[in-house]
């Protein structure tokens, strides 16, 4: 008879409780949004859309940089941490395999997500992976805040919709991790550097 490795109840034969074994596939899941997330908070939020690009720097050393995000983010610890979990299931599972080479945070706990009905069944330390990754978790949302990642505004879409010129105007918002924007009235996407700068310049003044 086993216990739940992170609260302890009983849970037959598996190493994780079902409720623990769901948030675990949950953090798993938030992990590479959060850390997305950093990157964002690099850039202090008192800074606006157009602050963030064209910026005078403030008197005396400060950085105009967060810190403690790059603190958080230099020492690598959420990616090795996690690598390194998905190195000792893949040792514990299949033996006879040589390590996995470090393949980024994201890839990693993919990685992890689709062995966890195996780690729950059969991966004694499946409770302290749960608790590491819960602590990983809880290390960033300090950061960034809680929830996340939520959309954030940042801009008008550009795009003109008729033949009188008339400029769509919707709210275009950003979610961490994603790559292009899409206006969800006129759906114009907007991908790429030149996309970006030219959604910026066109940006109305306050």
């Amino acid at each position: 008879m086993n216990t739940c490795g992170l609260c302890g109840t009983d849970t037959g034969t598996f190493h994780l409780c079902k409720r623990d074994a769901v948030q675990l596939a949950e953090r798993l899941d938030d992990l590479p949004k959060l850390y997305d997330e950093l990157v964002h908070c690099l850039v202090p939020r008192r800074y606006g859309w157009g602050e963030i690009v064209s910026t005078k720097a403030a008197a005396g050393p400060r950085s105009p940089l967060d810190e403690d995000v790059l603190d958080e983010m230099a020492s690598g610890a959420m990616a090795a941490v996690v690598h390194s979990w998905r190195v000792d299931v893949q040792r514990v599972r299949w033996p006879q395999h040589t390590p996995p080479p470090p393949s980024g945070l994201a890839a990693d706990c993919r990685w992890l997500a689709m062995e966890l009905d195996w780690i729950v069944e059969h991966y004694p330390a499946a409770g302290e992976l749960a608790r590491e990754v819960r602590a990983l978790e809880a290390q960033a949302r300090a950061v960034v805040g809680d929830p996340v990642p939520q959309r954030k505004v940042v801009g008008q879409c550009i795009a003109v919709i008729d033949d009188q010129g008339t400029v769509c105007g919707a709210e275009i918002t950003h979610r961490a991790g994603e790559s292009r924007l899409v206006c969800r009235i006129c759906r114009c996407v907007y991908e790429g550097q030149d996309d970006l700068l030219l959604l910026l310049h066109y940006q109305p003044t306050a």
